[in-house]
């Protein structure tokens, strides 16, 4: 259930998303994250370093711990399950299936 918890919070998980490519420093990954409020992700962080998900590296980037790494490879079933979700509730999302005008001027 803590770990239900933890991963329930905004937010939590898609900065676990974002650093399963490598470390990222704080204003990076804010970015990746939509520009979340730097208080916002600053609780986050702190809250997923506590938990030993992430950890900060002396160069102040931050990157997963191998428990974070272990919690991604965890999640990859249920990333996987939301494609095929997606899919099914809108087989063509707008931003996969804009049309243009026949003139190709794209308004």
């Amino acid at each position: 259930m803590a770990a239900l918890d933890l991963f329930g919070r905004r937010w939590s998980l898609r900065i676990l998303w974002e650093l399963r490519g490598g470390p990222l420093g704080f204003r990076p990954l804010q970015q990746q994250c939509d520009d979340m409020s730097s208080s916002v992700m600053r609780q986050r962080l702190t809250e997923l370093l506590d938990a030993h998900v992430v950890h900060q590296l002396p160069d102040s980037r931050y990157e997963l711990t191998p428990l974070g790494r272990d919690a991604c490879l965890a999640l990859g079933p249920l990333a996987q399950w939301s494609e095929r979700w997606a899919a099914m509730v809108d087989p063509q999302p707008a931003h996969r299936n804009r049309e243009r005008p026949a003139d190709g001027t794209g308004t």
